[in-house]
């Protein structure tokens, strides 16, 4: 296997728990599938985390202050961002916005529409995993601050070595500036169980797809029909998993290798941590971030974190 895609699978599926590393779900497809998800009934995070950022925005916006920078991680559809450049006035509207996400076909249409709506925003997609290693533009006099923008937990689907790890790269890349991250709180698990097992079956598309993707892209030959969408909290762990689960004994061939399942073997396609708002903070603390601000909704559902990046 030559792609990324294909190694990291193979070497996914190879390891005991079998998984499949979960920026793969995010291809056309699966990004379409995601903003679906977004709007679902029980999928309270989009609607809860965009309630806290129209409430607050004109607040946030004082905090990102003149002219900055603003950098997304994972922007998918581009929609968050727009209701805090609605915030501002015109003379002190974000100069340039630097939307980076892995699916391009799907970066790029969003980025056409957002610079339709703001003309005067010099809008920038990155192509790329924002969990590795990546260089941002320089910047100039005439732009004010760097901020980080990390909506929707996000985080979450980091294992917390990594969240650690990611914390740190961030906290590097906006030295001097800032991060505002949206965390999902530990809530009643009855609640997760809906927001990842919806009753439209569009989870579960969405997770399938990570097989179909495979399929068109590696030319393996997963037969979706035979695997089963699974979520489940772990309350001990503090975190959703979600697994797809084979139906039965079968073979699927990924290139030239073979890969057996026996019915009820699983591919663990993600986790969803969920923190408390004072075991967040001291994440972010350890990573080198100072904590500021945190808006939360009524319920203290979910978390939105304005953390100060380390300077010089």
């Amino acid at each position: 296997m030559t792609s990324e895609f294909g190694r990291d699978l193979l070497m996914g599926l190879a390891q005991t728990p079998r998984s499949i590393p979960p920026k793969y779900f995010y291809d056309a497809v699966g990004s379409a599938l995601f903003d679906r998800i977004c709007d679902l009934p029980e999928y309270y995070l989009t609607r809860t985390e965009q309630t806290i950022l129209s409430t607050h925005a004109s607040e946030i916006a004082e905090w990102i202050g003149p002219h900055a920078e603003i950098v997304e991680f994972g922007a998918g559809s581009l929609k968050k961002i727009q209701t805090l450049l609605d915030a501002f006035d015109t003379d002190r509207s974000p100069a340039r916005y630097l939307p980076i996400d892995i699916s391009g076909e799907h970066i790029a249409q969003a980025a056409a529409q957002l610079r339709a709506r703001y003309p005067t925003l010099l809008v920038q997609p990155i192509i790329g995993d924002y969990t590795a290693p990546l260089t941002l533009p320089p910047t100039d006099t005439r732009i004010g601050q760097r901020v980080g923008f990390f909506p929707g937990s996000t985080l979450g689907n980091f294992h917390p070595d990594e969240a650690l790890a990611f914390l740190r790269s961030a906290a590097g890349m906006l030295r001097g500036g800032s991060l505002l991250i949206g965390i999902d709180l530990i809530k009643h698990p009855a609640r997760l169980h809906a927001a990842y097992n919806d009753s439209q079956g569009v989870t579960a598309a969405f997770n399938l797809n990570v097989l179909r993707r495979a399929n068109n892209e590696l030319g393996a030959d997963f037969d979706t029909d035979q695997f089963n969408h699974h979520a489940i909290y772990h309350p001990v762990l503090q975190r959703i998993e979600m697994h797809l689960i084979s139906r039965r004994e079968q073979t699927v061939s990924i290139g030239d290798q073979r890969v057996l399942f026996s019915e009820g073997d699983t591919i663990h396609t993600e986790s969803s941590y969920k923190y408390t708002i004072d075991g967040f903070r001291s994440l972010a603390v350890k990573a080198g971030f100072r904590a500021g601000p945190v808006w939360t909704d009524r319920e203290r559902q979910f978390s939105v974190h304005w953390l100060h990046a380390p300077r010089g």
